[in-house]
């Protein structure tokens, strides 16, 4: 194990874990795998908090990462799964469109959202600080529920392969164990 690795190791803590299904609306499509939460699951560091998520994401095979907020309005991707780490500060969000449920969510919390899940900030605090990524292989795109999106971003959904590796706990991640049996 790497020193790197090791540091990381130590950072990761056994999540509260929260898995809901989200149905269809009629609007968002959301899928019948669980959007994971993982409350407290990361022990943010107070020296570069993004890079933390960064590395770890990185290290079980989520790439692409980024680094900003949540937007503010109902949106899904079609062809990817998406991870978000919560790095800095809290909010308060919508997943599964606008009859959906409502999580707050803190530094140290990690949400892990199926493709086609429909998510958006109602609320933050003011350094809100969001790292995101996404499995290898799985790149995003923007659907907002408009008329004439579902046909192709159902298509797309149904085509998205399940991740290799839980973006926080590897090979042994409750991700795969949720996942798995969908």
């Amino acid at each position: 194990m790497s020193r790197i690795e090791s540091q990381l190791e130590q950072l990761v803590d056994d999540p509260d874990l929260l898995a809901q299904e989200l149905k269809d609306d009629g609007i968002f499509p959301n899928n019948k795998l669980p959007l994971l939460i993982y409350r407290n699951a990361v022990l943010v560091p107070e020296n570069d908090p993004p890079a933390t998520f960064e590395k770890l994401f990185a290290g079980n095979g989520w790439h692409g990462s980024w680094r900003n907020g949540i937007y503010s309005y109902h949106h899904f991707h079609s062809r990817a799964h998406e991870v978000l780490g919560i790095c800095r500060g809290s909010a308060k969000v919508q997943f599964g469109g606008e009859h959906g449920v409502i999580h707050e969510v803190q530094s140290g919390d990690v949400i892990i959202i199926p493709a086609g899940v429909a998510h958006k900030r109602l609320s933050s605090s003011g350094d809100l600080g969001v790292v995101g990524a996404y499995p290898e292989g799985q790149d995003w795109d923007m659907n907002y529920g408009r008329p004439g999106e579902r046909p192709r971003a159902d298509r797309n959904i149904a085509k998205v392969e399940l991740p290799k590796m839980d973006p926080v706990y590897g090979a042994d991640g409750p991700l795969l164990k949720k996942w798995a049996v969908r």
